[in-house]
């Protein structure tokens, strides 16, 4: 009986399962984004995010670990030096899944990008450049806003009485 194991097998056996993994992880981590299936990619979440986890550590048992899993030497090296650096603040979700809109053409199946959250710049950008949160609150208008307010406000009073003064004198 299969009681509480929930990992997809992606019909396929345990080593070519476990190869398919470690060959997919070490691709995203030296590519930064790869496009796949969805079921794949969430496999490969489960896979590469405690990796990334492990990575923050830096001890050399931890890099021994890591490259037990994904037995590339490049893909560990950038994965301990500038993946590891640059998600150190995180405190976790390091991957990203971006389902696409068409499915493959050859057997129709979903199709995505996952990809490391800290290296799309387009993300990033965006994020930095709405300035709001969900949560947050109406901020009160600065003094300046208001100042330029009433001398705005005045002025247009200032034009109505000119106008009602016009239209008496007619």
């Amino acid at each position: 009986m299969r009681h509480g194991k929930k990992f997809n097998h992606l019909g396929r056996t345990s080593s070519h399962r476990k190869a398919m993994l470690s060959n997919m992880a070490a691709s995203l981590i030296l590519h930064k984004r790869i496009q796949t299936t969805t079921a794949k990619a969430k496999a490969l979440r489960k896979y590469v995010e405690p990796l990334i986890t492990r990575s923050k550590g830096g001890t050399q048992n931890d890099q021994r670990v890591v490259f037990s899993y994904l037995q590339n030497k490049e893909a560990t090296k950038e994965l301990f030096n500038e993946v590891a650096r640059k998600v150190g603040e995180r405190p976790g979700g390091y991957t990203r899944i971006i389902k696409l809109s068409l499915p493959r053409l050859g057997d129709n199946s979903d199709v995505c990008f996952i990809e490391l959250v800290d290296y799309n710049e387009l993300m990033l950008q965006e994020s930095s450049s709405t300035g709001r949160t969900r949560r947050g609150r109406r901020k009160k208008k600065k003094s300046s806003d208001a100042t330029t307010q009433t001398a705005a406000s005045e002025a247009t009073e200032e034009n109505k009485t000119d106008e009602d003064s016009s239209k008496e004198e007619n």
